[in-house]
């Protein structure tokens, strides 16, 4: 039969053509598969698909008031283009891992639990953010036209490719962000008074709180008298989250004096910063009116990280312009106002007590750094009453308000910003203490770095502790400064550290 015949003739071909025909099967299988799964990588890269599952509301509008699409050139920049590596470098298994992360949280996740802003740092961009992909588009550095201050700041780059990414100084290219300035911010600070100034400063005839005025300008703020006393400082060696160089404990008497009820605000700098700055915006009879102080140059960029001055903690200027900013409050009010010693804030922040903070609780309860804390979450409710920290902060500096005194009438010694010391840094300070009772200690007298204490916005409860002592990290501090020489007024990768003031109580004119 004709049929059978051609069975046969196809089963005899296959017999001998059997590697052939496999070869050839697979190689169709292939296809078949290749081509949905293609299909299926290109629609889940399309803006729109990505739009669909990211559920944060600024990133869509963000992205369309960028560079990367509002731009002469009508060239659009998509999401993948940035958010995932080039072909050939881990493409695919980048798209599998943060697409798997995605619909986990589009499924399980509200979107309104989400710290956004948070999420708006470098730290955290460089997560899903690929310099690869920055650099397959961006492979000339220096293009015709890139002005001086782009050229020093990619050479910057160049030569410190292993600690920076493009994000450092393009945080928010790919999301518009309003409130960020690249470049040489001459018109910061600059503001009219709204009030009337003061003619003179605060005067004091006894040692109680009072509250200053700056003159000349419509600030005041106030000061809290913190009597003379006794305290051990340091931590004993049994407390969580202790590091060494909290020790040994050492017993310590400070003098009475007065100290700042809050972190100096953003009104009060730049009161100095208007008066004083620098860039042309005083004539030579007005300099000559300040005594000869020096003043900040303008920043790089915005020192409020667009979240307002006011009374705010003012934030990124460098330990030298801290020192600069009381040795002109002094010469304003007649007072002796400068950084406290580490001894006094450590003194002031206890407010007589000697546990690890001044308000009851173990590191250990509020710590993230507790495994068990870590799965089922920290606990909140008391020191959240008393700082400003990571797990309430939204990652930024806040106002004043609606936070508890320690036991000395302070607000906030433990949270917010971290606060400079007069102290030179030394990890093995305490154990050059040999006097069995320490008498106002400033020490070590030399040094690199300076004292921080104090945890901030960004930090743990564990660096909440009294006793957690911390330091400047300048070089990291000005890392992406693109100005050469670095400034010495502003940080530039520093917005968690800002100060307070201590008045000394001149026992000559301030009685008891």
């Amino acid at each position: 039969m004709p049929g059978r015949k051609f069975i046969n003739r196809l089963v005899g071909f296959y017999q001998r053509r059997k590697p052939l025909v496999w070869f050839t099967a697979g190689v169709i299988a292939m296809l078949l598969a290749i081509y949905p799964f293609n299909k299926a990588v290109h629609y889940t890269g399309t803006n729109e698909y990505c739009f669909s599952c990211h559920v944060h509301d600024h990133a869509e509008e963000s992205w369309r008031l960028s560079p990367h699409v509002n731009n002469q050139s009508g060239v659009v920049v998509n999401c993948i283009d940035c958010h995932l590596p080039p072909k050939g470098q881990g493409h695919i298994w980048a798209k599998i891992k943060h697409g798997a992360k995605d619909v986990y949280g589009f499924l399980f996740k509200d979107s309104a639990d989400y710290n956004w802003e948070a999420k708006r740092t470098v730290a955290a961009a460089n997560k899903f953010t690929y310099e690869s992909s920055c650099v397959k588009c961006h492979s000339n550095l220096f293009p015709v036209g890139l002005s001086v201050d782009g050229v020093d700041s990619h050479l910057h780059y160049e030569r410190n490719r292993d600690e920076m990414t493009c994000l450092n100084c393009h945080m928010h290219t790919g999301h518009h962000n309003p409130n960020y300035v690249h470049a040489q911010n001459v018109g910061f600070g600059q503001r009219d008074e709204t009030g009337e100034a003061f003619a003179y400063a605060a005067k004091i005839d006894t040692f109680k709180n009072f509250t200053e005025f700056i003159p000349g300008t419509s600030v005041s703020f106030e000061m809290v008298a913190i009597p003379s006393g006794t305290f051990i400082m340091g931590s004993p060696e049994n407390e969580p989250y202790r590091r060494d160089d909290e020790g040994p404990q050492k017993k310590v008497h400070i003098n009475r004096f007065f100290m700042g009820r809050i972190e100096v605000t953003w009104d009060e700098f730049l009161a100095w910063f208007n008066a004083t700055s620098s860039e042309g915006r005083l004539t030579t009879e007005e300099r000559a009116q300040i005594d000869g102080f020096s003043g900040a140059t303008p920043p790089w960029g915005a020192p409020d990280q667009g979240w307002g001055t006011g009374q705010r903690p003012a934030i990124t200027m460098t330990h030298y312009a801290a020192v600069e900013y009381c040795r002109w409050l002094s010469a304003v009010t007649g007072k002796r106002y400068r950084l406290p010693t580490e001894a006094e804030w450590e003194y002031a922040a206890r407010g007589g007590t000697q546990t690890p903070y001044f308000f009851d609780g173990s590191p250990k309860k509020y710590s993230t750094r507790f495994w068990w804390n870590r799965i089922f979450g920290p606990e909140t409710s008391n020191i959240s009453e008393y700082a400003i920290y990571k797990e309430n902060s939204q990652n930024r500096t806040a106002l004043p308000h609606d936070i508890k005194e320690n036991p000395f009438g302070l607000v906030n010694m433990l949270g917010n910003v971290a606060e400079f010391c007069l102290d030179y840094y030394a990890p093995d300070a305490y154990a050059h203490y040999e006097e069995e009772v320490l008498h106002n200690p400033l020490a070590p007298r030399r040094g690199r770095e300076r004292v921080v204490r104090g945890g901030s916005f960004m930090d743990d409860a564990a660096e909440l502790r009294v006793a957690a002592r911390s330091h400047t990290r300048t070089e990291d501090w000005l890392r992406t400064d693109p100005q050469i020489p670095k400034s010495v007024w502003w940080y530039s990768d520093a917005r968690h550290v800002g100060f307070r003031v201590v008045c000394e109580a001149d026992p000559n004119v301030i009685s008891e």
